[in-house]
């Protein structure tokens, strides 16, 4: 088998430098929340493919559902032969979806395309054309998506000129001294000097922004928003790309906040690894396009659709909301002892299993420290574990273990962490932390 160095190298000939990589290691073979590279050499894996993996690697239930499916047909259209497999996926998933009233489902393949197909819709329902996001939101990488993207470097710049009629408000950020009235303040600005309301189709929010920080929208602010759709007969579109399917606790993460968006983009672990994206909305709106209107040759495909479902009966099995509430209280009690240490850790933010360190410079909020953001994701893949980099300035280390961890290797992955972070800051820890 060739060697890490040999794979890169072939890579570096054959892939496009836009495709960045995290680690230079390439994996053989993965197991719930361990990956092994093409040396043998083992990884604690808290990054589970960008969180698509919240039921793991290679989960023994989901493996068999995809099988099954593999002696029966891969692909057949959903659009020209259905299945119901498909149907099965959306009556559960409508079923789920916060809110009274019917709902219905589109399947889709990545979350880029939920979220330009949400967008679709809800400019059909209202028979308008703008749009509203927030600035550190993440939507996707499409020229749709990104306009509705709130971070240039790296995804914007170079690309060339957005689509019209998308406005972005501030995100708020207790961090950062950036509160609910400063984003209600923008938006009643917004409404006076940018855009009529009446010409607004949706606002797009991630309950927890994903890659902008981890930063949780505050219950006040998304109650305001909904408030506000209805009395101008806007869309309320939730992007729950990275923080669905329990990773915070609940199956979709605003639910804590008991709002009811109209529409909500899903993808990432709705399928346990296979590609697989979804719109669930109320019904009204949903069913405000044409018959043709909607969907994509391998939107939904049948082995998908036969890993959604096997993905619900894990989720519910092995209780794996309670289980991200669990792992999120043991992360976030190891990294606020490692704030009081290092300085360079600003903040400890938790929502669930969505578990965030903020790192600056002298414990100061205004002074972000992405080098040792860089640093700290190759100290941590030197030692064997994986984890990724986030946020607006690009110094946020996120943590998205599968739900399925176990105790023993999330206290192995938080101390390999540490020890990482000894490393990377270049300090000593004042005392010895207990495994």
């Amino acid at each position: 088998m060739p060697s890490n160095t040999e794979l890169h190298a072939r890579r570096q000939q054959a892939i496009p430098r836009g495709v960045s990589n995290s680690l230079a290691v390439y994996a053989a073979r993965a197991a719930n929340a361990e990956i092994w590279d093409v040396e043998g050499r083992r990884y604690i894996d808290f990054a589970s493919g960008i969180s698509v993996l919240n039921t793991g690697h290679v989960h023994p239930r989901i493996k068999q559902a995809i099988e099954r499916q593999l002696e029966r047909f891969t692909h057949t259209c959903f659009q020209v032969t259905p299945y119901e497999s498909y149907i099965a996926l959306a009556e559960a998933l409508n079923a789920l979806a916060p809110g009274p009233g019917a709902k219905k489902t589109i399947f889709l393949t990545t979350g880029a395309e939920a979220v330009e197909n949400a967008v679709k819709i809800a400019r059909f329902h209202t028979r308008r054309s703008a749009v509203i996001a927030f600035a550190g939101g993440f939507h996707g990488r499409t020229l749709a998506c990104l306009s509705l993207t709130g971070k240039v470097q790296p995804y914007k710049a170079g690309f060339g000129q957005m689509l019209p009629e998308v406005h972005h408000l501030p995100f708020p950020m207790a961090y950062h001294g950036v509160t609910v009235d400063d984003s209600l303040q923008a938006l009643e600005q917004l409404f006076r000097a940018g855009v009529d309301p009446v010409r607004v189709a949706a606002i797009i929010i991630e309950p927890v922004l994903g890659e902008g920080g981890f930063y949780a929208a505050p219950p006040e602010l998304l109650r305001r928003l909904r408030a506000l759709c209805d009395t101008h007969g806007i869309v309320l579109i939730a992007d729950e790309i990275q923080s669905s399917f329990g990773r915070t606790g609940r199956m979709f993460a605003i639910e804590h906040s008991g709002v009811v968006p109209d529409l909500i983009t899903v993808a990432k672990s709705i399928a346990g690894g296979v590609p697989l994206s979804a719109v669930i909305g109320k019904a009204e709106i949903m069913d405000a396009p044409g018959p043709g209107g909607l969907g994509g040759t391998f939107a939904g495909s049948p082995l998908a659709c036969a890993a959604g479902l096997a993905v619900l009966e894990v989720m519910r099995e092995e209780n794996l909301l309670s289980r991200a509430q669990e792992i999120g209280r043991f992360m976030s009690s190891r990294l606020k002892g490692l704030q009081v240490r290092f300085p360079c850790v600003g903040e400890v933010r938790a929502h669930g299993a969505m578990v965030a360190v903020e790192l600056v410079k002298n414990s100061r909020a205004d002074s972000p420290d992405a080098e040792l953001a860089r640093a700290l994701v190759q100290a941590a893949g030197r030692l064997g574990l994986v984890v990724l980099s986030c946020g607006v300035y690009a110094n946020v280390i996120r943590f998205l273990a599968p739900l399925t961890i176990s105790d023993a290797l999330l206290k192995e992955g938080c101390r390999l962490f540490e020890l990482a972070l000894e490393e990377a800051a270049g300090a000593q820890p004042k005392a010895k932390a207990a495994v």
